[in-house]
C-alpha cells in the first residue's frame, strides 16, 4: 500500500497501528461498542482486557483487527476475491458462534432480516415509522455474485494510472460508496453487516495506494439516515434489478464518505510531517 512507501520501519508501524485503531474503533462503536479509542488501542495493543467493560466488547475489537489484516491480505493477493474470502471476513467479525442453523457464520443467511426506520416529511414536519426489508435470503447467493463481481471488476482496474488529483478521488470514493451501500441493501449476513460493508468497501481504497476510508461514530445518525433514505427510495434488491439505481440519496452519501476519509488522512499527513522533520534534522548534522 503506497501510503507508507518511504516510511521506516518504526513510522510504518506507528502508521498502520493508528489506521488500525481507528477503523476498529469507529466501526465497531457504531454497531454500540463501548471501547472508546484509547481503551481499544490499549486493548489491541497490549493484549490486556479493560475494567469495567464487557467480553463481547472486547471480543468484537479483536476480530474487527483481526479481520483488518484479513483485508489487508486481500488487497495483496493477485486471484480474485471470493464467497469463501467474505465467509472467512465474517467469521473474524462474527464473535459469537452459536450452533444454529438459522444464524449461519459461514453461509449466507437463510431468514429474511430488515429494520424499522424513521421517516421524516419535511413539508409537515410528519414522522413516521416504517419497515425496510433487506434482500429475500433466496436471492442472496445470486445478489452476491452479481456484488462480487462488480468488486472484482474496480479491484482489477490500473490504478497506477489513475490521478492522485481531487479527479482520482473522486473515483474511489464513488467507487467505496457503491460497494458500501449495494452491500448494506443486500445485508446478506444475519449480522455484522455493517462491519463487514465498511471493511469490504475499502479494498478498492487501500489497493489505489490510500489510507482506509472510516465512517466516525460521532457521525451515526447521518450515516444512518442517508443509508435508510437511499434504500427507502429504491426499495428491496431483486434478482435481475438494476445493480445500483440512480438517486439523490447516493450522490448525497458519496459527499458524507468523502468527508469522514478526512480522519485516517490526517493520520498518514501526521506521520509524513514526522518523516520530513527526520530529514530536516539529517541535513542539518550534515
Amino acid at each position: 500500500m503506497k501510503f507508507f512507501n518511504g516510511l521506516d520501519n518504526d513510522l510504518k508501524n506507528v502508521l498502520l497501528a493508528q489506521l488500525r485503531n481507528l477503523w476498529t474503533h469507529n466501526s465497531t462503536a457504531l454497531e454500540g461498542n463501548t471501547l472508546t479509542l484509547g481503551e481499544t488501542a490499549f486493548v489491541l495493543e497490549e493484549g490486556l482486557t479493560v475494567s469495567g467493560k464487557s467480553l463481547k466488547d472486547h471480543e468484537e475489537i479483536v476480530g474487527h483487527a483481526r479481520a483488518i489484516d484479513l483485508i489487508y491480505a486481500l488487497v495483496n493477493q493477485t486471484r480474485e476475491v471470493t464467497e469463501q474470502d467474505l465467509f472467512e471476513l465474517r467469521k473474524a467479525v462474527q464473535i459469537e458462534y452459536v450452533a444454529d442453523i438459522y444464524k449461519p457464520v459461514g453461509n449466507w443467511k437463510t431468514e429474511p432480516n430488515g429494520t424499522y426506520v424513521v421517516e421524516e416529511s419535511s413539508a409537515n414536519h410528519n414522522q413516521k415509522q416504517i419497515y425496510l426489508a433487506y434482500a429475500e435470503p433466496v436471492d442472496v447467493p445470486v445478489l452476491m455474485k452479481q456484488w462480487l463481481r462488480e468488486l472484482n471488476m474496480v479491484l482489477s482496474a490500473d490504478y497506477d494510472a489513475m490521478g492522485y488529483d481531487e479527479k482520482g478521488l473522486e473515483q474511489l470514493v464513488a467507487i467505496y460508496a457503491n460497494l458500501h451501500v449495494s452491500f448494506v441493501r443486500i445485508h446478506p449476513f444475519f449480522d455484522g453487516n455493517g462491519r463487514m460493508a465498511r471493511l469490504l468497501a475499502n479494498l478498492p481504497v487501500l489497493k489505489a495506494g490510500y489510507p482506509p476510508i472510516t465512517i466516525q461514530k460521532e457521525n451515526r445518525r447521518e450515516y444512518i439516515q442517508l443509508l435508510s433514505r437511499y434504500e427507502l427510495a429504491v426499495g428491496q434488491p431483486k434478482i435481475n434489478d438494476e445493480w445500483l439505481p440512480p438517486h439523490k440519496a447516493l450522490e448525497e452519501f458519496k459527499v458524507f464518505c468523502k468527508t469522514s476519509w478526512q480522519a485516517s488522512i490526517k493520520i498518514v499527513d501526521e506521520i509524513k510531517g514526522v518523516v520530513q522533520a527526520r530529514h530536516s534534522s539529517c541535513r542539518t548534522e550534515n
